[in-house]
């Protein structure tokens, strides 16, 4: 039976890291043993970690940091882990620890999400550190093939994301009006290109002036942080657009909403789409990564070109104008999503990984 640690940088609400802790929480019910390490920092993902689930902090606090090092190998051998699946870009010193504890696997899952601009992807040190890998899960098409041609691991595979919505303590109550609210669940970064989203709703605004737009995700509080709000106040959208963090209850937070939109720029397989559809949300996304695999005819949802706010917003407001298509699609979405992303469908892909 399989010991398995998930090793992820940090338990803020990203994909990965809602990710890694999914898969911790599930596994735990399927192996021996399931474990979870955040190697850089905690966050509002740690409330939601299972007890049954072994959990290590590790206080990582630069590249090379030998006390943390030391810690995870210790924690390794102590709770005799079998397979280490590293998250994202905690494979570095997940590769240190394997060097160091030869008989751990070692299972590294690329979630990079720019993967529409992979030729400019950083990949020396991980090119290395890939001839110690056993494995490696690609979240979407693009990634796979990057990984198989610049990277020294023969064992790679496509794994697909899936989603979870699991019930919490209710805690965010959405502003604006019930029954006419749109979610944009997303961290607060550029790759996520909320300005061509705001831009959007300046038109949704014109001609549908009671629908608000909800924006749930990580502020940095950074300078692209500044422009989102620095735009709101010059277009007049303060009582139509609002931004709320991270939050704990993603489940409450769609269950008050009608329409779900992603507007990146690059996406992998995102996980906010899978929630919305099992949310029972209308959805409408840029056409990029693997976005097409969930949205994959024009009965389940709304794929537009990435920067194009003119056809973001006349997407949005046909799922606002028409409640009856919008209540269709986003039947059709749902049942997609639970027949093609299930929790059983990837948690079987990984044992035989783990098994193999």
């Amino acid at each position: 039976m399989s010991r398995v640690l998930q090793l992820i940088d940090s338990l803020e609400a990203g994909g990965a890291e809602r990710l890694a802790v999914t898969l911790a929480n599930v596994l735990s019910e399927e192996i021996e043993a399931s474990f979870l390490c955040a190697t850089r920092a905690e966050g509002i993902l740690k409330s939601t970690i299972n007890q049954s689930v072994g959990y290590l902090f590790l206080e990582k606090n630069r590249s090379l940091d030998f006390r943390a090092i030391f810690r995870l190998r210790g924690f390794v051998k102590q709770n005799k882990i079998t397979v280490i699946h590293a998250h994202s870009t905690s494979y570095f010193i997940a590769t240190l620890v394997r060097l160091s504890v030869p008989k751990v696997k070692l299972v590294w899952h690329d979630h990079y999400g720019q993967s529409e601009f992979l030729e400019k992807r950083p990949r020396r040190v991980l090119k290395i550190c890939s001839y110690y890998f056993n494995h490696i899960f690609c979240v979407n098409t693009l990634l796979l093939d990057w990984s198989k041609n610049y990277l020294n691991c023969n064992s790679v595979s496509y794994l697909q994301n899936f989603a979870v919505l699991n019930q919490s303590e209710n805690v965010t109550l959405l502003k604006g009006i019930e029954g006419k609210r749109v979610l944009s669940l997303a961290n607060l970064r550029p790759q996520k290109d909320h300005l061509t989203l705001l831009e959007a709703f300046i038109n949704v605004k014109k001609s549908n002036p009671e629908w608000t737009l909800h924006c749930v995700g990580k502020d940095f509080n950074d300078e692209y942080s500044k422009k989102l709000r620095a735009f709101i106040a010059d277009n007049g959208l303060e009582k139509h657009v609002f931004l709320y963090g991270s939050c704990p209850d993603i489940a409450q937070i769609i269950s008050q909403c009608q329409i779900g939109v992603l507007s990146s720029m690059s996406e992998g397989l995102p996980i906010s789409l899978l929630e919305y559809a099992l949310g029972k949300l209308a959805v409408v996304a840029t056409d990029v990564g693997d976005c097409k695999l969930i949205i994959d005819s024009n009965e389940k949802g709304k794929l537009v070109n990435r920067g194009d706010s003119a056809s973001l917003s006349e997407a949005i407001e046909t799922y606002i104008d028409n409640k009856t298509v919008r209540q269709l699609h986003s039947e059709n979405l749902e049942h997609h999503v639970r027949q093609n992303f299930s929790k059983s469908i990837v948690v079987n892909k990984l044992l035989e990984i783990y098994k193999s």
